[in-house]
């Protein structure tokens, strides 16, 4: 039994829902069939219109108040209905229609033209403003969407006063081509009766003066418009916005505005100041300090000003201000204590120098070859010498000589020293009988010795003079209110290759003066050797770092401290001891103290 009642329910049900749906289908045409889905007829809009070659379409405003029907969401809204035309928008009309008539009849506007319009009322509302437009390209009441009856093209529109409104209808009139003017107004060109120009010529550029009227309320309720400025917007050019703020005529409360209103997004930049690139969206922009070295010194300025190499921003990067000229001088404390050193070792090698030129037919002084004691004396005198062209305003003549004189002086002294040890274990060797080493205790291997030496340093300095001379330059980057002088090396390549050269050859005279220094003598110079070189070769080792890490006058006092002490070293150990003999022990310089054959 259960299967046969659900056998004949399931057809029931499924017969029911089809008619359900018929039903509903049928209920819907008959809907349909009245006017419940088709559009309304179309209201017919109140216009004017005269005929012409060339028609301007008009959206005007002729009523001063709509009225606006109650929406109830149960059925279809009513039609806004405009009110009674007012004379205060009926005027707007009155003066395009007498413009029109006055173009008509000036032969020398639109010669073998004349001028029509097409103008509706629009009321306040927007739909009606895009109706209007849509009537007057179709010219006629049931405005069919691309397809127009008019005879003559219509050429351009003159919008309403409302800009909402405006935008409505020149947002629909975009899509039919409708973007400033048509192609029958490109070759107007004319003068007014004032005596100003008015074109509009595909070839040249157009002008649009507008005034900016400034709205005077009377007690009275009464109006008066008075131009205070105008706007000259111009192609290829930039706006022109003219105030006249004298003209303004303020409130007289003291507690309304009496100043300008900021009609912008931004505020103005102040000196020392510059815009920001502007917001693509809000074309603002915002108001970003200068950069340093940089200046604004004026207001609203795109662009900060950079100052001169020799001038420095003030602290509100208004203007700029000249540097202090700064390098190491004599003045300077740190200058003249380093050129009282070099006085000082100066007169102490000049004293050595002449200790040794009065006592020469000691031992002490002709052992070991006596005039190579006095090349190096002199060439230490000239070294200390050199460190003064360091100290004061640098030239291009004392910037080629700094180092390049140095390095070839210290090479001398370096040889110098070099061939004193060869001479130490040449002598050493050469007094046993029979020995052949006797031929290099002359002279002239001494004196050779020292010219090779010294050429190759003197080789490196003429490259380096010849390719990458020195030169006088200025530091404006170290201190920001100071400009330094200081001497550019040129090639710092050749620079530390010059330097290197010369601890080369302090290395070699000090290994060979340690092999040196256990022979049997009860003088023997090689351990002074020793000692001076280990001091040369520490202090211009310990330079690099030092010379890098520093800037400005610090780094040129660097040098100076290295020549002093690595020059003060050499002085020291090798002949200290030998005037401590001379002056203060003369029963030790006796020619049994020493067995090193005397040069």
């Amino acid at each position: 039994m259960i299967i046969i009642s659900m056998v004949l329910v399931i057809p029931c049900i499924a017969i029911y829902k089809i008619v359900k749906v018929a039903v509903i289908i049928l209920l819907l045409v008959s809907e349909c069939s009245g006017t419940a889905c088709l559009l309304p007829k179309i209201k017919p809009l109140s216009g004017c219109f005269r005929n012409g070659d060339v028609i301007l379409g008009g959206i005007f405003q002729f009523s001063k108040n709509i009225l606006q029907p109650e929406v109830t969401f149960n059925s279809q809204p009513k039609d806004k209905i405009c009110s009674v035309p007012s004379l205060r928008f009926l005027r707007h009309f009155l003066a395009f229609d007498f413009a029109v008539h006055e173009i008509n009849n000036d032969r020398d506007l639109l010669s073998n033209t004349t001028l029509g319009y097409s103008v509706y009322d629009t009321c306040i509302f927007e739909e009606q403003a895009q109706a209007a437009a849509l009537n007057i390209l179709s010219g006629g009441s049931s405005y069919p969407f691309n397809y127009s009856c008019n005879k003559n093209t219509v050429a351009a529109f003159i919008g309403h006063l409302i800009s909402s409104v405006t935008l409505s209808v020149a947002n629909l009139l975009e899509i039919y081509g409708y973007t400033q003017l048509n192609k029958h107004l490109r070759r107007v060109h004319f003068n007014t009766s004032s005596g100003n120009e008015f074109f509009f010529h595909e070839t040249e550029n157009s002008k649009i003066h507008l005034v900016l009227i400034n709205n005077i309320i009377f007690p009275n309720k009464t109006i008066k418009k008075l131009p205070v400025g105008e706007v000259i917007l111009a192609e290829n050019s930039k706006p022109k916005l003219i105030i006249n703020e004298s003209a303004i005529l303020w409130p007289s409360k003291p507690s309304d505005i009496n100043e300008v209103p900021q009609s912008t997004c931004s505020e103005q930049c102040p000196p020392g100041f510059r815009k920001s690139t502007p917001d693509q969206v809000t074309c603002c922009y915002s108001c970003v300090q200068c950069s340093a070295g940089e200046i604004s010194n004026q207001t609203d300025m795109e662009n900060c000003l950079q100052c001169p190499a020799d001038e420095y921003p003030d602290a509100e990067q208004v203007i700029c201000l000249p540097r202090t000229i700064l390098y190491l001088s004599y003045s300077d404390p740190l200058g003249a204590t380093f050129a009282a050193f070099a006085i000082i070792l100066i007169f102490i090698t000049v004293v050595i120098l002449g200790i040794f030129i009065i006592h020469r037919n000691t031992p002490i002084v002709r052992a070991n070859n006596t005039y190579l004691s006095y090349i190096i004396l002199a060439s230490l005198i000239l070294s200390f010498l050199s460190s003064l062209l360091f100290i004061g305003s640098p030239s291009n003549i004392t910037c080629l000589l700094q180092n390049v004189f140095f390095n070839i002086i210290f090479a001398i002294v370096v040889t110098s020293v070099l061939a004193k040890t060869i001479t130490v274990l040449v002598a050493f060797s050469a007094v046993k009988p029979g020995s052949k080493f006797r031929i290099f205790l002359g002279f002239k291997v001494s004196i050779s010795t020292v010219f090779l030496g010294s050429f190759g340093e003197f080789g490196i300095c003429l490259w380096w003079l010849t390719f990458w001379p020195p030169y006088q330059d200025k530091d404006s980057t170290t201190e920001a209110t100071q400009l330094i002088l200081h001497c550019n090396v040129g090639s710092y390549f050749l620079f530390y290759i010059a330097l290197g050269y010369n601890w080369f050859l302090a290395l070699i005279c000090f290994v060979v003066a340690f092999l040196a220094k256990r022979l049997p003598d009860l003088f023997n110079e090689a351990r002074y050797i020793t000692f001076s070189m280990l001091v040369f070769c520490s202090v211009w080792v310990s330079f690099i770092p030092a010379y890098i890490s520093t800037k400005g006058k610090y780094m040129i006092a660097v040098e100076i401290f290295a020549i002093l002490a690595s020059s003060a070293g050499v002085l020291s150990f090798i002949f200290f001891p030998k005037c401590f003999i001379i002056i203060l022990k003369p029963e030790l310089n006796i020619k049994q103290t020493f067995c090193i054959t005397s040069l």
